[in-house]
């Protein structure tokens, strides 16, 4: 018995050890990627579902949070409320600056529009003859009343950065349908948005997916046309001699995709040279096109150009397409602000949609209109007109276009003041879940390994809108 315990303990110990082994070579290879067996399929077989309507995403990014108050949630119960102190929770609550706060009822009538009788501010005159092409989620909510880090989680799932854009992880599960341009491009404004590029990252999937940012003014692309004198054979050459030492270099140094993507790059570069200035180029375009997303006229035309190019991205085939448009952080003189920002995209936004039908592009293209987080519906300031709202990640309103989304539906309710979400209220997680799906893609399986675990956008999963789906 003493033999046989002895033996038992020995072995035992043995175990212990190997298991210990096991799983410190677990932590210092955490980084390491699992056999290629267990990853995804590259951008070269897409994990599209055949039922999937939405094959590319329009995603109309409006910087700094609109206020769902004063575009498309009606609250006649502020209009009672109409200065009158704000209580939260039989609290009153001070101002950030000092002294009190007060309600604010929106200073824009509401009207029913289209045949669905959606709720829209009346200053959106020409969104309002598309109503019944858009469906209105009322019950988003997120996690951050900061800028940079509400950013980040609307644009990439993860509040801190760092993680890849929803671009990114698009084009990552669907691929590429133009191997000439970029699958994922970002149509910013001069200033870059809050939390800068960090905004469209690939992260820690490959370089090769993060987004392409097109210049707000001048040449969209910087020396996209060649030197006087070079011509196209000795591009050719001089590209055929790089990638023979890159990838010379590349073996030698296996496991840096920085390289890769270099080398991808160069040659997406050569392509581009013959597709991007004809794309790009919308001086060839109509006077009745111009016209429709007001190209011309000072208040829409930088938008309006916006617009009309990400049509023609996806017309060839570009997957995603981030347009940015700012200044949506209205603390004082909404009716001021919100006015004309609504000017600069209303028209812009309605041709866009208008057009994708035309040319049968809006089945088969999803467009998004969201902020960072909508407003509140008080302000700390009292007399004149200066009224304003705060940052609210209770409430928010996010609308959906084309792409198998449910039209002609509004989604969810917020509480009679605007202050939260109530009905249908999910998670940001849960709406790009929704996306992916309209997508045909599956958040649990749209994954990527890194740092020792399978990373998702939805961060550790979420779950399907299903009311906005069609």
């Amino acid at each position: 018995m003493k033999n046989e315990y002895l033996q038992r303990r020995d072995a035992l110990i043995g175990m212990s050890s190997i298991l210990g082994t096991i799983a410190l070579s677990s932590m210092l290879n955490a980084d390491d990627p699992p056999p290629s067996s267990l990853n995804l399929p590259t951008s070269t077989l897409p994990l599209q579902s055949p039922f999937a309507k939405a094959k590319n995403v329009i995603f109309l990014m409006m910087e700094g949070g609109p206020s769902h108050i004063d575009t498309f949630d009606p609250k006649p119960m502020l209009e009672k409320m109409h200065l009158k102190e704000f209580v939260r929770e039989g609290k009153q609550i001070s101002a950030m600056q000092g002294g009190k706060r007060y309600y604010v009822q929106s200073p824009f009538k509401f009207i029913k529009a289209g045949q669905s009788g959606a709720d829209m501010a009346e200053n959106w005159t020409h969104l309002a003859k598309v109503a019944d092409d858009i469906c209105f989620f009322r019950g988003c909510t997120v996690d951050s009343v900061n800028h940079p880090t509400a950013m980040y989680q609307l644009n990439c799932g993860n509040r801190f950065g760092g993680d890849p854009g929803i671009g990114a992880w698009v084009n990552y599960g669907l691929g590429s349908i133009n191997q000439d341009l970029p699958g994922f491009i970002v149509l910013p404004e001069v200033s870059y948005p809050q939390g800068g590029a960090a905004n469209w990252s690939n992260g820690y999937l490959p370089a090769k997916f993060q987004g392409t940012p097109l210049r707000a003014k001048g040449s969209p692309i910087l020396d996209l046309t060649p030197p006087s004198g070079v011509t196209t054979s000795r591009q050719r050459k001089n590209l055929d001699l790089i990638a023979k030492l890159n990838t010379e270099h590349a073996a030698k140094h296996p496991g840096h995709d920085e390289l890769a993507a270099r080398m991808d790059n160069y040659e997406l570069a050569f392509r581009m040279q013959m597709q991007v200035p004809e794309t790009l180029d919308i001086s060839k375009e109509d006077a009745k096109t111009k016209e429709l997303y007001g190209i011309g006229n000072d208040v829409t035309d930088s938008f309006g150009r916006k617009c009309l190019l990400a049509r023609k991205l996806v017309e060839k085939g570009v997957r995603f397409v981030q347009l940015y448009n700012g200044s949506w952080d209205s603390h004082d003189y909404i009716e001021r602000a919100h006015g004309n920002l609504v000017r600069g995209v209303d028209q812009p936004i309605a041709a866009l949609i208008t057009d994708l039908k035309q040319h049968g592009l809006l089945e088969s293209t999803l467009i998004v209109w969201c902020g960072e987080f909508g407003r509140t519906p008080d302000n700390g300031v009292r007399g004149g007109t200066a009224y304003g709202r705060d940052h609210n990640p209770n409430a928010m309103t996010i609308w959906l276009a084309g792409g198998g989304c449910n039209a002609g539906h509004t989604i969810g309710a917020t509480d009679e003041l605007g202050m939260a979400a109530v009905e249908g209220k999910a998670h940001i997680r849960d709406f790009h879940v929704t996306l992916l799906r309209l997508l045909g893609l599956d958040d649990n399986k749209l994954t990527f390994y890194h740092a020792g675990r399978f990373k998702q956008l939805s961060q550790f999963g979420g779950t399907v809108i299903k009311d906005l789906i069609s």
